[in-house]
C-alpha cells in the first residue's frame, strides 16, 4: 500500500539503482511524464494506491521518488529479498 501524506505529488518506482538513476535523468527533462509501469505509481497529495509485486529472485532492489529533487532530498530506500 502506498500513501502520499504530503502536499506535493510523489512517485514510488521499484527498480535497480542503475535503472532508477537513468529514469531520474529522463524525469529532469520531462518532470510531468506519465508512467504506465507495473513497478511504479505517481500519487497526488493525500492519495493512496497499491503495487502488488512478486519477486522472482533474491537481491537488493531500490524504491525511489524520481520527481526532480525528491530523490536528492532522501526519498529513496532499499528492499532486501532473501
Amino acid at each position: 500500500m502506498l500513501r502520499n501524506n504530503g502536499e506535493l505529488d510523489h512517485e514510488f518506482i521499484l527498480a535497480t539503482t542503475a535503472e532508477n538513476l537513468k529514469h531520474a535523468e529522463a524525469m529532469k527533462k520531462n518532470p510531468d511524464m506519465e508512467h504506465d509501469d507495473p513497478n511504479g505509481k505517481r500519487l497526488a497529495p493525500k492519495k493512496t494506491d497499491e503495487i502488488v509485486w512478486k519477486f522472482s529472485k533474491p537481491g537488493e532492489f531500490e524504491y525511489s521518488c524520481l520527481i526532480p529533487g525528491h530523490r536528492e532530498a532522501g526519498m529513496v530506500g532499499t528492499i532486501v529479498v532473501k
